[in-house]
């Protein structure tokens, strides 16, 4: 009996592929290991086993497998289920969600490898001099990668000689797949077993007295594993004893020391953490019965507590639960600054049970997170992480907390699967049979209106942690303080004084700018030229700091000229003002204070977050001038003043959320201020400070916006009473966009009558090269969402076979936000 396996490719292709295997391999295989297959040509991929059966495709040939790469299965069978809901749902293709949640190191890439043909001469008189070196290097040695040939012949293009090769048959060339993860191996040394008695080490210490390095190498092993027992680390050898690594490998090599090879994880975390211990508020614990009131009904809850209310030692002591009874927690931060601070946190409560997962790591440090997870070490039983943490491999998650669940990093907008991690780690809980809380001092409107019908248990916390007074929030009109000639700078002279005061009593200051860079706009004074992308539709934002203007989208930059592109004059002027200007301004006006920021172009490096964020909390920073970043969750205690440069870029957005995310982004940076005993100040300017919704900022009045905003969604069609699904388009060419879009929009409507929106053009049209379109279809509540997703995946397949329709791409976004 034949025998074949499904497996998924790490491709975006909408059915899994066959291939044959022998009766041998199928009683190995088991869903969730890895087999490399040929995939193509000549390409090796690696594929997940999917299922074992005896039914041949009837399409195509099935292949056999390259080889089985797994001895037990690398994605569990809840993982399999929970990447298959998330390609379903979010209509891409289970290879992409399989793409975006492995490990890179995990898809072993495929290399080609070329190797001699041992069944054909070739006179050296028909060979070029490179296409010599090669074949003389492959006597010497079986196989060459492309890049020992590049070396080799000292050429960049190999691909003209490898041809000429081929051509007679003087060579073969073939895909190879190699393993990238290589575990970290650390040097220890200890005595050999002759020296571990002190009369022989007396006689050696003798012995070595004509060597004195050596003699201070042997000294402070002594000491050192008098201090640590057992086996040392080559490097605190070297340290301690000043000498270097050519000395421990003269002691090696006289059978003095013996090395030790052993594996140790990248990320360590320390051991001795002290634990501490902690009370819960009666607030606190009131909140903490509801919680598990609703648990034990079988619902999430929603923890709705004011900024520096307490909400983590809530979630603590949920987690102390759930580590008692032997479970794992994976514990959900939108940001990666959030896991920075809330790390050190944890430890202080959990000790070395921690584990960090996101993209600030290295793809190897990742790997041992993963395969911690998978053995369920003691080292990893939470896990803290960003969006991607969802996809690791727990088999006995018994908690999920989503902390900030209102904020938007959750969704991945690029590349597919487009996801949110809110949405994703509900239905992982349930899958597990585990539970699940979501905590916010501003909840989404989804997640409110959910505790509010029921579907959610809702525990609240309307007072600060130990009696801290809610800030005091004001907003300052600077149209009018413009008129009146009192700005200095970006600042007005009420937040000027304010800033004063604040730095006179020792307090520290944040700043909140949503935009980085300079500027956003360089323009020219005489002719109004504005530099723009080359690749996207959109104006080049100054950085000063390089003097670059660079696109925010693409990556694009280029050196700032000195006078103007299009009329030649020098009269180029910025316009707006982004972190960079602002801490420049700053510090003009306070020179003795030190300001600091935070955005994209400052936490870049791998532990930028943790020095900047360490050195906030140690007083070392005055004023923290910051992006989105700023707002998310962080505990600082020495915060007296928080200050919004202008909350009107925030309103004015144009997006049916930007009331609710101007509400939000507000309170949570006002709530930075005043988390101790000393009441906090947040200044908001605005050219419009009678605005409802900062008006509503000012009283924390969070019901009253989101009764307004759920009122206006319902009025207008919007979620969270219904559905949307985005569909975007994407060519190079204009026109073709075009009739694509006006196609793909009119079938639709055909379908789902006016429930169709478009095509329309977003605000940036263009981003590297390519043309944008959209498409907005609604899907109300009593529609079913399985049956509308078929019927655009039928329509999608009669626009591909649209010959003039090949060039443009379609993009899914389901849930758009």
């Amino acid at each position: 009996m034949d025998y074949f396996v499904d497996v998924a490719l790490p491709i975006p292709l909408e059915k899994l592929f066959t291939y044959k295997v022998s009766p041998e391999q199928a009683e190995l295989i088991q869903p969730g290991m890895r087999i490399s297959v040929p995939f193509g040509k000549r390409k090796v991929y690696t594929s997940i086993a999917i299922a074992v059966h005896d039914n041949p495709p009837t399409v195509y040939e099935a292949k056999d497998i390259d080889q089985i790469l797994d001895e037990n299965p690398l994605i569990t069978s809840f993982q399999l289920k929970h990447w298959d809901w998330i390609a379903n749902y979010y209509m891409c293709t289970l290879g992409e969600v399989i793409r975006a949640a492995l490990p890179k190191p995990f898809l072993l890439e495929s290399e080609t490898v070329v190797t001699s043909n041992a069944d054909q001469k070739v006179e050296d008189s028909l060979l070029s001099d490179d296409e010599f070196l090669i074949l003389e290097a492959l006597s010497n040695q079986s196989s060459l990668s492309i890049n020992d040939i590049i070396e080799i012949t000292e050429k960049k293009n190999v691909l003209p000689i490898l041809n000429g090769l081929l051509d007679k048959h003087a060579i073969e060339v073939k895909e190879t797949i190699y393993e990238q993860y290589k575990p970290k191996l650390v040097r220890y040394v200890h005595f050999s077993e002759q020296f571990t008695n002190d009369e022989a080490l007396s006689q050696l210490l003798e012995v070595l007295s004509k060597a004195p390095k050596q003699r201070q190498v042997v000294l402070q092993l002594f000491q050192l594993q008098a201090q640590q027992g057992g086996r040392v680390k080559v490097s605190d050898l070297i340290s301690a004893s000043g000498s270097s690594s050519s000395i421990i490998k003269s002691l090696l090599n006289k059978g003095v020391l013996q090395e030790l090879l052993i594996r140790e994880d990248r990320i360590l975390i320390d051991q001795e953490a002290e634990q501490k211990q902690f009370e819960l508020s009666n607030h606190q614990t009131q909140a903490l019965k509801t919680i598990q009131n609703a648990f034990d009904a079988n619902k999430p809850a929603l923890l709705f507590g004011v900024t520096s209310s307490g909400k983590t030692e809530v979630y603590l002591k949920l987690i102390e639960d759930k580590l008692n009874q032997g479970e794992q927690v994976l514990y959900l931060l939108p940001e990666i600054a959030l896991t920075t601070q809330l790390i050190s946190r944890l430890q202080g409560y959990l000790g070395n049970k921690v584990a960090v997962y996101h993209s600030k790591y290295s793809a190897n440090e990742r790997v041992e997170v993963w395969n911690n997870v998978q053995n369920q070490s003691e080292n990893a039983q939470v896990v803290i992480g960003a969006r991607s943490s969802l996809f690791l491999p727990f088999s006995k998650l018994g908690l999920v907390i989503i902390d900030e669940e209102h904020e938007a990093s959750f969704k991945q907008f690029d590349p597919a699967p487009r996801y949110h991690a809110r949405d994703s780690a509900l239905v992982l809980a349930k899958l597990h049979g585990a539970q699940a809380v979501l905590g916010s001092a501003t909840p989404s409107l989804e997640s409110f209106k959910n505790a509010k019908e029921g579907k959610f248990g809702l525990a609240e916390l309307t007072v600060r942690f130990g009696e801290a007074m809610m800030p005091d929030v004001q907003l300052i009109d600077i149209k009018e303080a413009t008129r009146k000639k009192k700005m200095k700078g970006h600042f007005s002279k009420t937040l000027f004084e304010s800033i004063e005061e604040s730095l006179l009593a020792g307090e520290q200051i944040i700043f909140f700018q949503n935009r980085r860079g300079f500027a956003p706009v360089i323009e020219c004074t005489t002719c109004g030229h504005v530099e723009q992308c080359p690749n996207c539709d959109v104006s080049l934002t100054f950085h000063q700091n390089k003097n670059q203007l660079r696109c925010h989208y693409c990556g694009y930059y280029e050196s700032v000229s000195p006078s103007c592109k299009a009329c030649g004059n020098n009269t180029l002027d910025s316009i707006g003002f982004g972190t960079e200007q602002i801490q420049q301004e700053l510090q003009k006006l306070f020179p003795k204070a030190h300001v600091a920021r935070m955005d994209l172009d400052t936490t870049r490096g791998k532990y930028a977050y943790q020095k900047l964020i360490a050195a906030f909390e140690k007083k070392e920073i005055d004023i923290l001038v910051g992006t989105q970043m700023v707002t998310k969750g962080l505990d600082f205690r020495n915060v007296g003043l928080v200050g919004i440069l202008n909350a009107d870029t925030l309103l004015n957005f144009p997006d049916y959320r930007a009331h609710e995310r101007t509400f939000q982004l507000l309170t949570q940076v006002a709530g930075r201020a005043g988390r101790t005993a000393k009441r906090g100040k947040v200044l908001i300017q605005s050219y419009n400070p009678y605005h409802k919704v900062l008006q509503q900022v000012t009283t924390n009045s969070y019901r009253e916006m989101f009764e307004e905003q759920l009122y206006e969604r319902e009025q207008f069609k919007y979620p969270p009473s219904l559905k949307i699904i985005k569909l975007t388009l994407k060519a190079k060419d204009f026109n073709r966009l075009n009739e694509a879009s006006s196609w793909l929009a009119q079938s639709l409507r055909n379908v789902f009558g006016n429930l169709v929106l478009g095509p329309e053009s977003p605000v940036i049209s263009r981003i590297r090269r390519e043309y944008l379109k959209n498409i907005l279809l609604k899907i109300p509540h009593e529609q079913s969402v399985s049956k509308t997703k078929k019927g655009i995946k039928r329509i999608q397949k009669s626009f591909d076979a649209i010959p003039m329709f090949k060039s443009v791409r379609l993009v899914y976004d389901v849930d758009h936000i």
